[in-house]
Order: C-alpha cells, then structure tokens, then sequence
C-alpha cells in the first residue's frame, strides 16, 4: 500500500509524512543524454555480462544477412540460365536458393533465442537492482516519491529498456548488415544503377531520425502519464473505505479517466510517429525502384543489361525494401527505450546517505542506555522540526515522550534507529554515536512497534516471526500469547497458518496491532520503541498488552510514544515536546502538579476517556480515577 511502506515508517508528525519536507527526488529534470549516452551505458551494464549470447547472435546475423545478399545472384544465375536453357545449373541454383534460405531460417532462430535470453535478463537485473536500490535507499528518498511511481518503472519502463537493447540494438545489427549485403549485391551487379538506387538512403535516414526524436518526446511524456496513472489507481484503492465513505467514487472514476486519457494521448503520438516510419520508408524506397526499373530496362532493351542482371539487381532491391523498413521502425522503438532508461538511471543511481560508515565496528549493548545530545533535525527544505533536543534514557528504564500531534515526537523516536540522522547534535546508545556503527547492528538491537502496524500478505505465524526467522512454533506462540494475541488466533480456522491479506485487511485494527506486538516481543532487542502501540486496542486488550509490555520492558531501555496518558504513568520519566523542543520534564506526578503543558493534556483526558473506558470496564484507569 503506497501510505505503509514499512512497519517501520515514520510517524505523523515525522518529515518523511510531511508532503512539503522532503522534495520528489524523481521530479527534478535528469541531464539531458544523448542516446549515444544511454545506449552506451545499457550495452556496458546489461549486454556486457552476457556477451557470449550476444556475439553468437550478432555472427547468426552475419550469417543471415550473408544468406539474404546471396539469393539476388542466385536469382541473376537462373534468370539467366532460363535464357541459356542449361537445366543442369538451373538445378544447382535451385538447390542453392534452398540451401540460402536454410541457413537464413536456422541463424535467425538462433539470434532470435539469444537475445530473448538476454532481454529476460536484463529485465530481471534491472528489477532487481531497482528494487535493492530502493530498499536500500533513505527512508525520506523513498517517501517522497508516489508508489506508483516506482510500480511504472517495474512494469513499463524495464521491459521498454529490454527491448531497447535486444530487439533495437540486435535488429539494428542485423537489418544493417543485410542491407549492407544487399547493397554490396547490387554493386557487385551494376554500380551505376546502384548508386542511382541508393541515393533515396540518405533521405530517409534524416526523416527516421526526426521521427524518433518525436517518438521520444512522446514515450517520455507517456511514460511519465503511466506512472501518473499507477499512483492514482494504487492511491484509489489504498483508501477504498475512505472513497465509498463519502460517496466519491465518480469523483475517482473521473480522476483516473483524466489519466488513462492523457496515458492514450501520448501513446497515440507514439505510435503515429513509429508508424509514419514505415510510408516514409515505403514511398523513397517505391521512387528508387521506379527509376531502376526505367533505366534498367532501357539498357536491357539497348543490350547493356542481360534480363538476369535486371532481375537480380530488383530483387536485391525489393530484398532490401523489408529491412531498410525495420532499420526505420527500429529507429524510433530505440527511442522509447532510451526514454525508459533515462526514467530508470535516476533510481539506479541513488545512493543512501544513511549507511554504514567504512570501517564501522559493531553496536555494543551491553549498556544500551539512550541519550540525545543537543539535537537540532530540518526537514528537506530547512524548516526546522527538532530545536536542542536533549532526553536521556537510561539503561533499563522507560522514557515516555507526549506532546501535540506534530511535536517531533515521532522524529525523535526515529532517529534511533537512523531511519533519519541529525542535522546537528548526537544521538548514542551507551556513548557510542549511531552514526559510527553498522546498520545492521544498530537495528537488530532494537524493536519497534508503531500506531499503525503493517502486516505482509502471508501466514500470522509468519507476520510474527518476520524479523526473527528461526523461530520455533513454541516461541511464536509464546510471543502471541505475551501480546494477547494467542486466544484470536486460535479461533481461526486455520489459526496460525491463516493468511492476514494485504496489510492484514482480513483482521482489526487491534488484532493487528497485537501480531505487531508479538513480532516486537519475539525479536527480543534490548532496546523497545513503541510510537503508540496501544491505540489501536480496547481497554481489555490493552489492560493485556499492558501487562505483556511491563513485564517485557523489565531490563530493557524503552523509549514510548503515548497519546493516552494513562498508559505511561509508570514510566521512570516523562518528557513533553511541543514545537520540536523539551518544555517540560518529570514523573506523571510531578508533571500534573506543575501545571503547564501535561497538565493541559492530563485534564483534557480526564473529560474524555472516562465514557470509553465505562462502556467497556466498570473502572477507570488508574491514571484518570486519580486526578
């Protein structure tokens, strides 16, 4: 779903969710490539590796252009002999015509499966490294740009740059080459009638490449419209419920009309230019045989010419005709695949800021306390977010940050784990600085359940045990009976082995966040962040996890994220963030007694909660009943 990419993405108030904080990266306008440029880069990259099938198949197209010069002789030879009436070399050019053709058929069967070899390939390697750039890129690269973005160039844009390289780049070879042969067949049989047959050439090579400079233009901007069009479909069918709420599905059956109607316009100027190709090809190339026929037959009529000679130098030309046509056509296939690949580069070309520097040592966790050292945080476009933040989470006790929706508190929580790093300032877990470890370390020391859990669309068991994949089915268990979850999932049918669908439609909300809570649990980090992981929960579930969680945070270093204040009274200290900095700090008793801030929110729940917890418990949370 475009809005959760990860259970792991950043909360509300973070910059990756903010749309004016961080910039479209694939919005901004690529340097302009030639298509020398990008051919040269798709040959180095994707053909290269395989350039064994590839010089087997360009030497089949050697082959087959050689066989496709060789029938107008053989034709001029039996022209000839048709005159001459000697049956016995009639019968040899016969067979030779048979042998031609063989080998022509044999050689192009054998390019052709090579370079489908190939372009599966490359349309393989390309996804993949796509898809290992992307998740292994910044995670407010990849929030500032739509899904659908990324889907188009998955879908469209790979197997366009596939075909490119092999139908563009191989057919181009071997029509070149048969021309070429053809050409040669046709001097070898007269060169004055050959030089006044190949003079339409020139011509049409101009108007080819003014053609597949429009037809780039337009597969660009149809490209663009498709990747436009995924988002929207993708945007539309991610808030479904939302849509049929409020009664808007003509409004969105409209928006994408609009889409799928400017996808249809581009393709159409797409394809109107590739096909104007062929006439232009067609008409220069009619105008050429024209003149051969006149003045070939007149100097047959004078004697110049014998009627072999005529009819091989025709046919050479009629020969030509088809892949002199196909070079055209090629001409503008190849610039929509350079139109693809200037699309992709920009996402194969990324590179994290956020990774791990050279030479990092491992995280040491022995003492995992937490410490945020005068941490200032700007969005993408310098809008200050976090102002001299600095909060203190000693090793084994629980930290709870509250404030307004919008703080920084989710900002603060992320850089934890370095889904974001400081602008300035310091953030260590037992005074080694995040930055100076392994990613992978840093993350494997920690855990980390948000307010709007993510589940794949596998089995619960697997759900839960993502991140910890030797797990046994006992230790699974044991983790979703910890997180309240055992009893739900035993109801099933299939319990364990039942499939949650996509982002786990097929449960509620607080059955999913239980399963996020169980993954938390059985990944046992020394280190817990929980932005919210109640809120999803009645008061009985979470009356549970709040037991499962307390005895889970028993010599563990917890930073919490709470909305209900009722949740972390307990909690060693409390810091309230308003405005990106730390106004107030104490325990739950010391900060309702001060007056300020806390006090605000205390009092505001106090009205609120009360009717909720009644309608499910006889007694109010502790928190409220005492204030």
């Amino acid at each position: 779903m475009p809005s959760q990419k990860t259970d792991a993405r950043p909360g509300p108030d973070s910059p990756g969710n903010r749309p004016d904080s961080v910039p479209n990266p694939l919005s901004v306008r690529p340097p302009e490539l030639t298509t020398r440029d990008v051919l040269s880069r798709m040959a180095r990259e994707y053909l290269k590796p395989h350039w064994r099938l590839a010089v087997t198949a360009l030497l089949a197209s050697v082959v087959v252009a050689g066989a496709t010069g060789v029938l107008p002789l053989l034709i001029k030879h039996a022209l000839d002999n048709i005159v001459g009436s000697d049956s016995w070399m009639l019968m040899l050019v016969a067979a030779g015509a048979i042998g031609a053709t063989a080998v022509q058929a044999i050689a192009t069967y054998i390019s052709k499966v090579n370079m489908n070899t190939i372009g599966q390939h490359i349309v393989a390697t390309i996804q993949q490294s796509m898809f290992a750039r992307i998740v292994h890129a910044d995670l407010a690269w990849v929030s500032g740009t739509h899904s659908g973005r990324f889907l188009s160039s998955f879908l469209y844009d790979a197997t366009r740059v596939r075909d490119s390289i092999t139908t563009s780049i191989i057919d181009l070879g071997q029509n070149f080459l048969t021309v070429l042969a053809l050409i040669g067949a046709m001097f070898y049989l007269n060169w004055q009638l050959a030089l006044m047959g190949t003079t339409v050439i020139p011509v049409i090579a101009v108007l080819v490449r003014q053609l597949g400079r429009r037809t780039r233009k337009a597969a660009k901007q149809g490209m663009e419209g498709s990747g436009n069009l995924t988002a929207v479909i993708s945007e539309a069918l991610s808030g479904i419920r939302v849509v049929k709420a409020y009664d808007q599905e003509e409004t969105e059956i409209a928006r994408t009309t609009r889409r799928i109607m400017e996808v249809r316009h581009h393709a159409l100027r797409a394809m109107k230019s590739r096909a104007m190709a062929s006439p232009v090809t067609g008409t220069l190339s009619g105008i050429g045989i024209a003149a051969v026929i006149y003045f070939g037959g007149r100097s047959v009529q004078t004697g110049l010419l014998t009627i072999g000679d005529l009819g091989g130098f025709l046919s050479a030309m009629m020969l030509a005709y088809e892949p002199l046509k196909k070079l055209a056509n090629t001409q503008t296939l190849m610039q929509e695949g350079v139109a693809a690949a200037i699309r992709i580069f920009p996402i194969l070309d990324i590179r994290p800021t956020i990774a791990s520097p050279e030479g990092a040592k491992k995280l040491e966790v022995a003492n995992s306390a937490i410490r945020f050292d005068n941490v200032h945080f700007h969005y993408g476009d310098g809008t200050p977010a976090l102002n001299g933040i600095d909060i203190e989470v000693p090793m084994g006790h629980t930290v709870a940050l509250v404030g307004p929706s919008g703080s920084g508190k989710s900002t603060i929580l992320n850089l934890v784990p370095r889904f974001y790093d400081p602008t300035t300032g310091r953030v260590t877990i037992g005074g080694q600085d995040v930055r100076e470890v392994t990613l992978g370390s840093l993350r494997a020391a920690s855990s980390l359940v948000t307010q709007e859990p993510f589940l794949f669309d596998d089995t619960i068991k697997a759900n839960i045990a993502y991140g910890s994949p030797d797990a046994t089915d006992a230790e699974i268990e044991e983790a979703a009976r910890n997180a309240a979850a055992h009893e739900f999932i035993a109801g099933l049918p299939r319990g364990y082995e039942t499939t949650v669908g996509e982002a786990g439609f097929k449960l509620s909300g607080g059955q999913r966040q239980r399963i996020a809570i169980a993954r938390a649990m059985l990944k046992n980090a020394s280190i817990l962040l929980l932005d919210e992981a109640t809120s999803a929960l009645d008061t009985a579930s979470e009356m549970q996890v709040q037991s499962a969680l307390a005895r889970l945070m028993q010599g563990r270093t917890t930073l919490v994220i709470a909305h209900r204040l009722s949740t972390i009274k307990h909690a060693h200290n409390i810091y309230v963030i308003d405005d990106g900095r730390v106004v107030e700090q104490g325990s739950h008793e010391e900060l309702v007694a001060q007056g300020g801030l806390y006090a605000e929110l205390s009092r505001s729940q106090f009205i609120e909660e009360p009717v909720a917890g009644r309608a499910a418990s006889d007694e109010l949370p502790q928190a409220v009943a005492g204030e």
